[in-house]
């Protein structure tokens, strides 16, 4: 997956949007307000569950700790086409889902659905 592969996936997902609040360099994307991934420099960094990020960090030398970000939480992914597309889309709907899991019930509720599957 490319950048623009990345960013099609994220614009997918239901509730999103998408801005440059750390500068030109780096597409935020977010829902309800909370980060779940940022793409920039031919890399996209995602939240995720602090036991699975250092086995991806170990299984793929695509994937290192957040840049400039949580090392427990974040993972960054080179988007060099090291990793099956198929492989980085379930990661962003997880790094989604994870952010819509910190979110309130009433936000997730003004978001289109109580549960934390919002995908469209």
């Amino acid at each position: 997956m490319d950048a623009t592969g990345a960013s099609a996936k994220c614009r997918s997902l239901q509730a999103t949007t998408e801005g440059y609040p750390f500068g030109e360099g780096a597409l935020v994307f977010k829902v309800g307000g909370k980060i779940f991934a940022i793409l920039a420099d031919g890399s996209i960094s995602l939240k995720c569950e602090p036991g699975l990020a250092i086995a991806l960090r170990e299984e793929f030398p695509a994937v290192t700790a957040g840049y400039h970000l949580s090392k427990r939480h974040w993972n960054t992914v080179q988007l060099d086409g090291s990793i099956p597309d198929e492989v980085v889309s379930e990661w962003i709907e997880d790094s989604y889902d994870l952010a819509v899991s910190w979110l309130t019930r009433a936000q997730r509720a003004a978001l289109g659905s109580p549960g934390s599957n919002l995908r469209s």
